[in-house]
């Protein structure tokens, strides 16, 4: 029977070449791991900024218009008492507590983010802000312009509240 002796670098056997080559093996691996933790770690960090300034983002939103609602509901309020100003005399007693409480309404609601559009007659009409409700001819403004405003528009931190009703000249 002839017995073979193994040949010194045959794959499986542990010479001091294999076991460099493994471990070489193993050390890029590794690296190779550690290089995708690395990795999937930034993307970790990079969402968890991303929420965190989503949530920022949503909580000033909150923040500003938290009040739309209440501010939303007294606009007809101060369309009535600026009605009421309008047809009471200017001798009216009444008239100067009437005033006063519309301008404190007035400031509380700016405080909190709220603003009028209030075009005045020969204004250019903005489509974003104002809403036309007629166009009559009118030789005093240009085409398109405002003419009247029967309703006064509101802003909420930059966002339309309520569109000024407004009546605006004919096109020729």
């Amino acid at each position: 029977m002839s017995h073979q002796e193994p040949h010194p670098e045959a794959p499986g056997i542990d010479t001091p070449e294999n076991q460099e080559n493994a471990l070489h093996a193993e050390l890029e691996s590794l690296r190779g791991e550690l290089e995708q933790m690395r990795a999937e770690r930034l993307l970790e960090r990079a969402d968890l900024e991303n929420q965190r300034k989503r949530l920022a983002r949503d909580i000033d939103q909150a923040r500003k218009f938290a009040n739309e609602r209440l501010l939303g509901e007294l606009l007809p309020l101060f369309d009535s008492l600026e009605a009421g100003l309008a047809a009471a005399p200017a001798d009216d007693p009444l008239r100067a507590g009437l005033e006063l409480t519309l301008k404190q309404l007035h400031k509380i609601a700016e405080n909190n983010g709220l603003s009028e559009i209030a075009p005045a007659a020969g204004d250019s009409f903005d489509a974003e802000r104002h809403h036309a409700v007629s166009a009559v001819p009118n030789a005093d403004v240009p085409p398109g312009a405002v003419v009247q405003v029967f309703q006064k528009g509101y802003v909420l931190n930059d966002r339309l509240l309520r569109p000024a009703l407004v009546v605006v000249a004919q096109q020729d």
